[in-house]
């Protein structure tokens, strides 16, 4: 009989970690608490519109890749992505327009054209952040930082012995205002810290690593939209026979002498040789096993929480030539902006907007002259706000920025609209407090201080996902499964 490993939650780490281990030769199940997989990386339509519910952003396609060619098939059997010749398109409140091409070349003519950096510059902060990458890849994110074999191989001692050149010791914001001149520049580079959910003010300069990323490795749009990630892995699943049971709540982990042996579900128990959560490990341990507090990592689990989003899903009438599939459109105060988030827990007046477009590429998801909007803010995670009055005054100011900066009165072109708050998001995905990515990464030492990918008092206990090492995003939820299975 070959081992059993039960997976609590569907969200894509979920997904990989089931594929790598039915490959293992395990008998996998996954318990979703939803009718559907996938977790934030999910889909819904309305009035016509087609919308991804949840990240719209897909780089590094060599992780999903790697899962198919795991199991002997030909991943463009099953998935398939275009790579992008426009990363996005940024409106600053000036009026500059700067499009970030994804040739390397073509971007620096761009910024040397629009804002007036020197090539030169570009060219330092794209080797830095490159090096950055090539020392920290491979033991930071490919690995898990709480195994004493990973600190016993050459390549983890040989990036320790680069440590400093991780620019670990000041922020993000303080690096970038060091390589460029102008603060659009310095703007741009700082708002890489919100794909982790965190403050540049405040996030180690290794975050700088996230651009490297973006600009080498390209950005990709799935020819089904981002939810053909989640439809097409869990078809690779279930082809290597891995069984999901949707509408399947798990009420607690079984532990027998502090040893996790199996799921208690609505239909009972359901024992198994290694139990994986891919649930927020804030309501793994509050919720899964709240009767054994003594076994809770205290420190970890009242650590500070990424920033959330508030996101209107709106059915536009009419088609705009000069957006494209990603769009920012930046503050005209960004530390004001990440103050308010971080210290006064609340919305900006003027906040940074990102607009994603999935119609560009998949026309299908908005009717004939049509658009769909996915229109996204940075905001706090929830701690008790007024989230009505929040949300209504968002709305109005987002509406006069995008009024402004593209000259139409866009609340006349809004025929659908659905609304995505913090609240929304504890309670369909299970992350505490709403936040993103877990916890935040605005600490020298946050790499280190995320939660194991196994639990260190209880045995057979393994997380993957967001909210645990590497970290949240698609690509590092997809290492998180790497991870738990080379250690199963």
């Amino acid at each position: 009989m070959p081992k059993k490993a039960l997976i609590i939650g569907a969200g894509i780490a979920g997904i990989a970690t089931a594929i790598r281990l039915a490959v293992k030769g395990y008998s996998v199940e996954v318990f979703e608490a939803n009718s559907y997989p996938g977790g934030k990386l999910s889909e819904f339509e309305k009035d016509g519109f087609r919308f991804d519910a949840g990240p719209s952003l897909f780089t590094m396609p060599q992780y999903v890749d790697e899962l198919f060619k795991l199991a002997d098939k030909n991943p463009s059997d099953y998935f398939q992505y275009q790579k992008l010749d426009v990363l996005c398109k940024y409106f600053y409140a000036d009026g500059t327009k700067l499009t970030a091409y994804a040739d390397a070349d073509k971007f620096e003519q761009e910024v040397s054209k629009s804002i007036g950096e020197t090539t030169s510059a570009i060219e330092q902060y794209t080797a830095n952040s490159r090096k950055i990458y090539n020392i920290t890849n491979h033991v930071f994110l490919e690995q898990s930082l709480h195994r004493i074999k990973t600190f016993l191989s050459w390549s983890t001692i040989k990036s320790i012995f680069q440590i400093r050149q991780i620019d670990a010791m000041r922020t993000m914001h303080a690096a970038n205002q060091s390589f460029f001149n102008d603060e659009r520049m310095v703007q741009f580079y700082d708002r890489y810290a919100t794909y982790n959910g965190s403050n540049p003010y405040s996030a180690p300069a290794t975050l700088n690593v996230i651009p490297h990323i973006e600009q080498h490795f390209g950005a990709y749009f799935p020819k089904g939209g981002m939810y053909s990630i989640t439809t097409s892995l869990v078809k690779l699943a279930e082809s290597l026979g891995v069984k999901f049971n949707y509408n399947s709540r798990v009420d607690e982990i079984i532990l027998e002498r502090q040893t996790a042996t199996g799921i208690r579900v609505k239909d009972g128990l359901i024992e198994a040789d290694i139990v994986i959560s891919n649930m927020d490990v804030w309501f793994t341990y509050h919720q899964l096993l709240r009767s054994h507090p003594a076994l809770f990592p205290k420190k970890i689990l009242s650590q500070e929480r990424s920033s959330s989003a508030l996101i209107f899903y709106w059915g536009i009438n009419k088609q705009f030539p000069k957006l494209d599939l990603h769009n920012i459109f930046f503050s005209a105060d960004y530390k004001a902006e990440f103050d308010h988030i971080w210290q006064q827990k609340n919305i900006y007046d003027d906040p940074t907007v990102y607009l994603n477009i999935s119609s560009k590429y998949k026309t299908d998801d908005a009717p004939h002259g049509c658009e769909n909007w996915f229109v996204m803010i940075n905001v706090p995670s929830n701690s008790g706000q007024n989230w009505n009055k929040l949300i209504a005054d968002a709305r109005k100011n987002i509406i006069a920025k995008l009024n402004k900066l593209l000259g139409e009165d866009v609340s006349q072109l809004v025929i659908s609209e659905c609304i995505l708050d913090p609240r929304d998001i504890e309670n369909r995905t299970s992350s505490y407090q709403g936040s993103i990515y877990g916890t935040s990464s605005n600490s020298q030492l946050a790499a280190f201080l995320r939660h194991a990918n196994k639990s260190s008092k209880i045995n057979n206990l393994y997380f993957c996902g967001g909210s645990v090492h590497p970290g949240g995003g698609i690509p590092l939820c997809l290492l998180s499964a790497k991870i738990v299975s080379d250690w199963v």
